[in-house]
């Protein structure tokens, strides 16, 4: 099954919003990320899926790249977050998470965590290299 991208009206207008505005971290990660930079990954950045908007997402792999400010220590949040991940989980969707202080004070390291991932138990059916196609 491969995950497909949500097209709610709301959702993507809100994509498109988040992707005009994005935080600090978000924009020096997005720069290791854009234009296929990590060695070729191809990632889109606020991604709709399943009710979602994913921060970083390579469809090919089936990889979400979170970032997490300090809001996410709240109860709430922790709730809405771990219904998000069995939520994209069962979407067959691997999601890594990084706090927003990691990725400005540690992007080298942040960036070769997303590397690995992206590496290591690659998806069991990941949608074929666009150069592969016919």
């Amino acid at each position: 099954m491969h995950p497909r991208r949500d097209h709610d009206r709301r959702l993507l207008g809100f994509a498109r919003q988040m992707r005009h505005d994005m935080t600090d971290a978000e924009r020096k990660i997005w720069d290791i990320l854009r234009s296929r930079r990590l060695q070729g990954f191809k990632f889109r950045r606020q991604f709709p899926i399943a009710g979602y908007i994913l921060d970083f997402y390579c469809v090919r792999l089936h990889l979400a790249v979170e970032l997490d400010g300090g809001q996410h220590n709240d109860a709430g949040a922790i709730v809405y977050d771990e219904r998000r991940a069995q939520t994209l989980d069962a979407q067959g969707i691997r999601v890594i998470r990084f706090w927003d202080d990691d990725v400005l004070k540690h992007t080298d390291a942040v960036a070769e965590a997303i590397y690995d991932a992206c590496c290591a138990n690659p998806h069991p059916d990941p949608l074929p290299d666009y150069r592969e196609r016919g």
